[in-house]
């Protein structure tokens, strides 16, 4: 059977866009079990409140949550266990680094699957203020007026 080539996004943490300023993004395996991987190609994952941390200088993600698989029966594991990534020794000090230092914190923006490998976008990120937050949404809004005032002009080209 042939390897498939390409990305196919699986599922994404809008919330982690709408909660901070995103500063840098790394890219990440993940240690999953077989049924995790077979859960997440059916799209069953949750990364709402999810969020990561540097423990004895290997990086765990905390709060994914994978459904169980429909068919798997005794190798299901827990669905919001922690789970290990799979980053370089540079990577991980380095974002351990910014996490002391400038108090960022490590979220995971998306997972999706690669030439048929899970893999995980994780983001260094920097909290919003409420009024960041209001910004955005005015911003956002404007941008949709906007558009909505260009289509109905009816131009003819």
């Amino acid at each position: 059977m042939p390897v498939k080539r390409g990305i196919k996004s699986v599922a994404s943490n809008r919330r982690a866009f709408h909660d901070y300023f995103i500063l840098e993004r790394f890219e990440a395996g993940i240690a999953l079990a077989g049924t995790e991987v077979k859960s997440i190609r059916l799209g069953q994952v949750n990364l709402k409140d999810s969020f990561c941390f540097v423990r004895d200088g290997e990086m765990f993600v905390r709060g994914m949550h994978i459904s169980p698989y429909e068919q798997g029966n005794i190798f299901n594991k827990d669905p919001s266990r922690e789970r290990k990534l799979l980053l370089h020794k540079r990577e991980i000090l380095k974002l351990f680094n910014a996490v002391k230092r400038d108090g960022c914190t490590i979220v995971p923006l998306e997972i999706y699957l690669k030439d048929s490998r899970v893999k995980v976008e994780i983001g260094l990120a920097k909290g919003k203020k409420l009024y960041d937050k209001r910004d955005d949404a005015a911003k956002r809004d404007a941008g949709r007026e906007m558009e909505r005032a260009h289509a109905g002009r009816g131009y003819d080209d």
